[in-house]
């Protein structure tokens, strides 16, 4: 739909609703379902280099299975989100860079599963999440996101993260969608009440970086209200995870025309005119 879609990274995207990386993503038949149920991008499940077993969440079948699809959905012009783990720094650049060379429009890499903490310990120290950053950075041509672990799992202020990722040329951040459910807010106004005060962890980012890094939502989207939600707070993009593990794919379509419904309703023409523009009041 014409006044949900946005741009991520520089990729044109017909829609800011896109599916949570494990959601029905992993094999050749239910990527392709989720193609043909909605017209944004697609995430694939987080991968490595040679397939994994366990855990259950990361269970994959290795990266050349990913990197012959998305070139299969690339040829056809669909944007293609490629999610990365790895046991080592070494791992998680030689997928990056096998993904980036399939064509993916966007890397994603996935360093917020405790699989990567535990073997790679991203965030152990600041110099050795910069090392792992600039690495790929330096090895790939994609659009670069990192998936960030959980606020209570981050070590690092939001703005030294969000300073060192605009400092080495990465635009996007996926996030925790966790806006407080009793959230009291006008939606024509974007007003909510009470002082101003970070509101989720996708809010943080938006709000460290000073709207220079695009920030993508996760978690909590369940209806087109919520990624309304999610946009005022500063997310250019969101993606539904368990949604799409009740309904099937078509919770995608039906969270994004009730986004669309809601932009109409508020005379918004496209959903780039209320990304960040949450404020607070009485």
């Amino acid at each position: 739909m014409e006044r949900t879609a946005t741009r991520l990274g520089g990729v044109k995207l017909n829609s800011s609703i896109a599916n949570a990386s494990g959601a029905r993503s992993a094999e050749r038949g239910e990527i392709y379902e989720l193609c043909a149920a909605h017209d944004g991008a697609l995430v694939f499940k987080s991968c490595n280099a040679t397939g994994l077993e366990t855990p259950e969440n990361l269970k994959n079948r290795g990266v050349a299975h990913f990197a012959a699809i998305a070139r299969e959905l690339t040829a056809r012009g669909k944007p293609i989100v490629g999610s990365v783990v790895g046991a080592s720094e070494d791992e998680i650049v030689s997928v990056a860079v096998a993904l980036d060379r399939a064509g993916v429009a966007i890397i994603e890499l996935n360093l917020a599963d405790d699989y990567v903490a535990r073997s790679v310990a991203p965030f152990s120290a600041f110099e050795r999440l910069e090392a792992i950053l600039g690495r790929v950075r330096g090895e790939t041509g994609a659009a670069l996101a990192v998936k960030m672990p959980p606020p209570a799992k981050l070590p690092f202020e939001v703005r030294a993260i969000a300073d060192l990722m605009k400092a080495i040329r990465i635009a996007i951040v996926v996030c925790a969608n966790d806006l407080p459910g009793d959230l009291e807010i006008d939606l024509a106004s974007g007003i909510v009440k009470g002082p101003p005060r970070v509101l989720s962890q996708a809010h943080a980012f938006y709000r460290e970086s000073e709207g220079q890094l695009e920030v993508v939502a996760v978690g909590g989207i369940n209806r087109g209200r919520d990624a309304y939600l999610a946009h005022l707070a500063g997310a250019a993009a969101v993606q539904v995870g368990a949604a799409i593990m009740k309904e099937g794919p078509a919770a995608l379509s039906r969270i994004d025309r009730e986004l669309d419904a809601m932009l109409a309703e508020h005379g918004k023409r496209s959903v780039s005119e209320i990304i960040g523009k949450l404020g607070f009041g009485p």
